[in-house]
């Protein structure tokens, strides 16, 4: 469901990315107020897993689709909404820059679509209410399950409804709503069961986490060796073996289009000096684009036909992926969490 700039207009790009600005510095400023030292490593590693798991595209069956995970709604179970905002957008910051992943005009729109509504409304309004505060395990899957259907969903039509105000494309709102829906929604169950299975181990490698979290309760002093220790190595097997397993299939957002548009590749009015700029400077930064390595004319390597496709340059880009996320989403939370220890000690010197 990452957007890519033909399906943006700059104006409507605009109005996203101040949405997506003015919600990340709420984020931040809640972030400081926590102060929870205790959950940087956790906002690290929980992105670079969400990094690599986004590699592996999964076959919807019966529909020559594909989906893959989302993540925010894990992110806003593991760290609470404010901090899975955060480390969604770094996540998709990286996959824009330095792999093509989804257009820079269209980041803000990505980042509302996939960090903004599952962690602000599909989790306190979906997850939370079926968990409730002393969740069995039927309870924390009906959640999951219900939580990531509702997230998918919301994000698809958001999506079709960005699109459909851009007026940039020939993708008139029923036809496209009435695809987009219904693929996402097999998408969502899908998701609903990996986001189950990683709370479910959760549950049982630290039971204090995901109480604390939802009772926005500091998770320093908390031991997370074994939640961060599981996280960590499904993050490196999902990077390095797992995504040879991807579904070539054309994901959820790419198959509806070619349903509405009779094209495989679809292309947008493109003719705005915005387009060419945001173009230009993911042409520069983007040292992996389609998590290949760049060939000349600046673009990566066909994907392979056979399945699975063991490619060792697709496991470098998700270790590489992986860990540039990590750094970036930790050094995010360490930067505000040094920032409020320092004025706390400006406050205390003034007294």
């Amino acid at each position: 469901m990452h957007m890519a700039d033909a399906l943006m207009s700059p104006a409507v790009g605009a109005v996203m990315w101040t949405a997506t600005a003015a919600t990340t510095v709420y984020c931040a400023k809640r972030i400081r107020e926590e102060d929870d030292p205790g959950k940087i490593p956790l906002m690290g590693v929980t992105g670079a897993f969400i990094f690599a798991a986004q590699m592996l595209n999964f076959t919807i069956p019966g529909t020559g689709s594909s989906g893959h995970l989302g993540g925010g709604l894990i992110l806003a179970i593991l760290l609470g909404p404010h901090a899975a905002f955060l480390v969604m957008a770094s996540v998709l910051s990286v996959q824009a820059l330095f792999f093509a992943d989804g257009g820079l005009l269209a980041l803000g729109a990505n980042i509302l679509n996939l960090g903004f509504i599952p962690a602000f409304l599909a989790y306190p309004l979906v997850y939370k209410p079926i968990v409730g505060l002393n969740p069995s395990r039927t309870r924390l899957i009906a959640g999951s399950v219900a939580g990531a259907v509702v997230a998918l969903q919301l994000g698809a039509l958001g999506v079709v409804l960005e699109t459909w105000f851009s007026g940039v494309s020939e993708l008139p709102f029923a036809p496209f709503a009435a695809l987009m829906l219904p693929i996402h929604l097999g998408i969502g169950l899908a998701e609903g069961a990996v986001t189950a299975a990683v709370v479910l181990f959760v549950r049982q490698a630290q039971p204090e986490l995901l109480g604390r979290t939802a009772q926005r309760k500091p998770l320093t002093g908390l031991s997370l060796r074994p939640v961060i220790a599981g996280l960590a190595i499904a993050a490196v097997l999902s990077g390095v073996a797992l995504s040879w397993f991807a579904s070539a299939s054309p994901d959820g957002l790419e198959w509806s289009i070619a349903r509405v548009t009779g094209n495989e590749e679809f292309a947008g009015d493109t003719t705005a000096a915005v387009h060419d700029v945001t173009a230009a400077i993911q042409e520069k930064t983007a040292f992996l684009p389609d998590y290949e390595p760049r060939r000349p004319g600046g673009k990566g390597g066909e994907t392979a036909a056979t399945w699975p496709s063991v490619n060792g340059a697709t496991s470098v880009a998700g270790l590489v992926g992986a860990a540039i996320t990590l750094g970036f989403a930790g050094l995010i939370g360490y930067l505000l969490s040094r920032r409020r220890r320092a004025g706390a000690r400006r406050e205390d010197r003034a007294e």
